[in-house]
């Protein structure tokens, strides 16, 4: 069994995916889930922050890198459609 990632190797993950543009599965609760697509800004000690362009609206949203952890947040590469954690 494979031991889950820490939060310092989540953050060493998306910092160097800075400027790439991701899909977000969000988990709304209750089994209901939003899918966004942006760009990793920025990435800062407890969270990171990915700029959301849907529809005609952009806008930018912040998560720590515990929402990932917990799988609150997915965050997959839309290039390679691999999973940040994969």
């Amino acid at each position: 069994m494979m031991k889950p990632p820490t939060i310092s190797e989540i953050k060493g993950l998306l910092e160097g995916h800075v400027g790439t543009r991701v899909r977000l599965t969000t988990n709304k609760g209750r089994k209901k889930f939003k899918i966004s697509h942006g760009v990793i800004k920025h990435t800062y000690p407890s969270l990171f922050v990915v700029e959301v362009d849907d529809g005609q609206v952009e806008r930018t949203v912040s998560y720590s890198y515990a929402d990932v952890l917990t799988k609150t947040v997915v965050v997959t590469i839309d290039e390679t459609q691999t999973n940040i954690l994969s």
